[in-house]
């Protein structure tokens, strides 16, 4: 509840439909999601980021506030915050409607019997380590989550703070794989 309150204000002014993140199975589009959330971090984390009390968690907020202006439409994120449980960082369940008109259903608080989409969103830092040990452990901790939580999606984010690197090489998606799963790596 906490984290979601630090985030509700900015959650406020960064406006965007779910509309246009869902495809005609009803899926959410995370990858494209990740996409857009990839460009306004590149034009407004230093400002966003001054304004959060915890400054080392501030990507991570932003992140978070991002996700759930779009989720809220009707899914849910859930995030995890034991430092060094090796749990999820983020678990974004979207419920895969047929009719867009159900999707008022979900307003009622009951999750009708829906087949549920699961994606693993796991969140890394980059401060000084190398890019292909951050990389290494962050693709075997997603896989790990992948598996635990009977997810078919999973996205590792690393967010490189290092003083003085470029936006060139901040930014960037990439598809790897860990023990035949599927997993998109992106820089932020």
């Amino acid at each position: 509840m906490i984290p979601r309150q630090l985030t509700y204000s900015t959650q406020l002014t960064i406006s965007q439909s779910s509309a246009w993140y869902i495809d005609h199975n009803g899926r959410l589009n995370v990858a494209k999601l990740l996409q857009a959330f990839q460009t306004y971090f590149r034009e407004h984390s230093e400002s966003w980021i001054e304004r959060f009390d915890y400054k080392e968690a501030g990507p991570q907020l932003l992140m978070q506030a991002f996700l759930q202006r779009i989720v809220n439409s009707g899914g849910r994120v859930e995030r995890e915050y034991g430092l060094g449980t090796k749990r999820t960082d983020l678990l974004v369940i979207w419920p895969m409607l047929a009719d867009k008109g159900e999707r008022n259903v979900l307003q009622t608080g009951i999750l009708p019997d829906w087949p549920l989409q699961k994606t693993v969103i796991e969140l890394k830092v980059r401060r000084r380590e190398s890019l292909d040990t951050i990389k290494s452990e962050g693709l075997a901790q997603t896989h790990d989550y992948m598996d635990r939580c009977g997810a078919d999606e999973g996205h590792l984010v690393i967010f490189d703070r290092r003083p003085g690197s470029s936006w060139e090489e901040r930014i960037y998606r990439e598809s790897a794989a860990y023990q035949g799963m599927a997993i998109e790596v992106w820089g932020m």
